[in-house]
């Protein structure tokens, strides 16, 4: 097939301890809201919806262990904030999964940063959409997808964030109020979910806010860390 002009490289995830095998990226969807601050309140919250979105596929920056990622902060940017998240990474797909059916679709988890720029007034269209908050040049970094099978996942796990060496966030996965499960067999509802979608399952409650010159951590027990430096803008 001929093209016009070479096409842009496939977005992938490397396999962590794995020199040659990579995790291709087709979607890339998100969940906001998704964590209560405690049990008691995720209790409280049964039957909530959390509001999906969509985040490019080129955002995707893999990170390897013990690497720091630098990320120049976008053009515009009134507000940063750092979403470290749980992201579930998939082999299989369909539409109106059962939550079975869902969980059978992931290959593998890893961990990520969901970059959210809040925007001064004048660049945020009234009720428009996300895009300009979510979609970010290089702002979904992400550690290496580790093997369900080498992970404790779905068993909770402590998630946590440090900024500066200092620790912002503790919380479990158990405090999430749509688990990944739930979550892709919610988001087969509206898409066909397919092999190589990608899935952030949302960030525990108080997230911080970064600036130039903050270096951010967060991992996952038993699925990874991942370190961003925060650039100056181009």
């Amino acid at each position: 097939m001929p093209f016009l002009f070479a096409p842009p490289p496939q977005a992938v995830i490397p396999v962590q301890d794995e020199r040659y095998e990579f995790f291709p990226v087709n979607r890339v969807y998100g969940a906001a809201k998704n964590y209560a601050a405690d049990e008691k309140q995720r209790a409280a919250a049964a039957g909530f919806v959390p509001p999906l979105f969509m985040k490019s596929s080129d955002s995707i920056h893999p990170v390897a262990d013990g690497e720091v990622y630098r990320w120049p902060m976008p053009a515009r940017t009134a507000r940063m904030v750092p979403e470290l998240e749980l992201v579930a990474c998939l082999h299989k797909g369909g539409r109106n999964l059962s939550v079975e059916e869902a969980q059978e679709c992931i290959w593998g988890w890893c961990v990520g940063f969901d970059f959210t720029r809040r925007l001064a007034p004048e660049d945020l269209p009234a009720g428009g959409p996300w895009d300009l908050m979510k979609t970010l040049d290089g702002g979904a970094p992400v550690s290496h997808v580790r093997p369900a099978y080498r992970t404790p996942m779905p068993a909770p796990a402590e998630i946590y964030l440090y900024q500066n060496n200092q620790k912002k966030q503790s919380a479990s996965t158990a405090f999430m109020i749509v688990p990944p499960a739930e979550l892709i067999a919610l988001i087969s509802r509206y898409w066909e979910v397919r092999p190589g979608d990608v899935i952030f399952t949302g960030a525990p409650v108080n997230v911080p806010e970064a600036q130039v010159g903050d270096r951010l951590e967060g991992g996952v027990n038993g699925v990874g860390t991942l370190k961003v430096e925060i650039a100056a803008a181009l």
